[in-house]
């Protein structure tokens, strides 16, 4: 499963990949708004939004992008590892 997480905070995103390698996921991480983040995106399975640190631009053009391609959004205000290790579980129990 493919995943996009879009916020959270700089220093926690080799632990973002961290987890998601343990759910057997591939994972991109954006922690800034780039210039073309929509490109970057892609079609990912899953998108979660850490929306405590994120811009309203930057997830509105996720948002945008998700819908494109049919990707289930995920929204979470806290930006744990904790949190994001729920989120999997949830998501990875769903899909087997």
């Amino acid at each position: 499963m493919s995943v996009v997480i879009v916020g959270g905070h700089d220093r926690m995103v080799t632990k973002y990949k961290q987890i998601c390698k343990k759910y057997n996921c591939k994972a991109k991480v954006f922690t800034q708004m780039s210039a073309d983040l929509n490109k970057q995106i892609g079609s990912p399975d899953l998108l979660v939004l850490f929306t405590n640190t994120v811009s309203h631009k930057m997830i509105k053009t996720a948002v945008d992008e998700a819908k494109k391609c049919d990707t289930e959004i995920v929204r979470c205000h806290t930006s744990s590892a904790n949190a994001l290790n729920e989120i999997l579980e949830r998501q990875c129990a769903a899909v087997c």
